[in-house]
């Protein structure tokens, strides 16, 4: 079912933005168009940093990995951070197999070597006395072969599968979201914020504010045919969005303004966007300007 041949919709728009996050916690990568996947879009949250025995490692512990921008170019993901010199990865490129945890799951992936745990390590590395060695770090690359599932106590009877996201494989926000909480904080006499600082995969225009919240499923129309994406669980915010991502310096304004208006008792906190899962379409490619269609629930 597209927005064409369905019974109409209670709201329709576009895909305004598409982003994807190479490297789990790093900065995104803004998509004119990506790949819907099993495990989400193409090659988000494909790397991880892990601390050495195998942690995984957010901007919850390290903030300045806001500042590892990653590029894609061609056969190779190309990352950037101040004060270091680029550093390549081959998309398929991998060293040896190894085990990772991430939240309650311990996976199985690839390490990527010594020269990408060094850069990590160096660019990470918390102030230390002269001479001591850098905090180890280490980068690993999720296995295509690993099954890690989102809960099903959201997803139902669906096996939604995703890679080293927190849980799920997509998250949906919208412009009208955004604009809702920078129209709160302008009124404060505080400063907007950037759509960065929610790290969605997916944003839609044309709807209002948090309805991707009471969407059943999203109707997107392809070239290739028809995606449904179902919005399944409200993302619970933790102290990423206080993060500024050009200076990684952390500021408690945006938790404190969601605090006001976005508490949800299902979840026991603040809210803002939708995880996602795939129910149809999955390997054709999403575009910005789709247009996309749903239906509202109003339990």
């Amino acid at each position: 079912m597209t927005p064409s041949d369905a019974a109409p919709f209670d709201v329709q728009g576009t895909i305004d933005r598409l982003f994807i996050y190479p490297v789990k916690s790093c900065a995104g990568v803004d998509l004119t168009e990506a790949i819907l996947t099993e495990t989400g879009l193409d090659l988000d949250r494909s790397w991880m940093v892990v601390e050495d025995g195998g942690m995984f490692v957010t901007q919850r512990e390290q903030p300045r990995m806001a500042l590892i921008r990653p590029q894609v170019r061609g056969d190779d993901i190309v990352l950037r951070a101040p004060g270091m010199l680029a550093l390549h990865l081959g998309i398929d490129a991998v060293e040896a197999v190894t085990q990772a945890q991430v939240w309650d799951d311990v996976v199985t992936c690839y390490d990527m070597g010594d020269v990408a745990a060094q850069w990590f390590s160096d660019f990470l590395a918390p102030q230390r006395p002269a001479g001591a060695p850098p905090r180890p770090f280490r980068l690993v690359r999720f296995d295509p072969e690993q099954r890690r599932l989102a809960s099903r106590k959201w997803t139902g009877d669906i096996e939604a599968q995703h890679q080293f996201s927190d849980g799920f494989p997509m998250l949906v926000t919208s412009t009208a979201s955004l604009d809702g909480l920078n129209r709160r904080l302008q009124a404060k006499g505080l400063e907007p914020v950037t759509m960065a600082r929610f790290r969605p995969n997916i944003v839609l225009a044309g709807i209002d504010e948090h309805d991707e919240d009471r969407m059943d499923t999203i109707h997107i129309t392809t070239r290739d045919g028809p995606v449904s994406l179902r919005p399944v669980k409200p993302c619970s915010r933790c102290p990423i969005p206080n993060i500024d991502p050009q200076t990684a310096s952390s500021s408690p304004v945006v938790g404190d303004m969601l605090q006001t208006y976005r508490v949800d008792p299902r979840v026991g906190g603040v809210t803002f966007g939708m995880n996602a899962i795939t129910i149809d379409g999955m390997d054709r490619v999403l575009r910005v300007g789709q247009p996309f269609g749903g239906h509202l629930r109003f339990d």
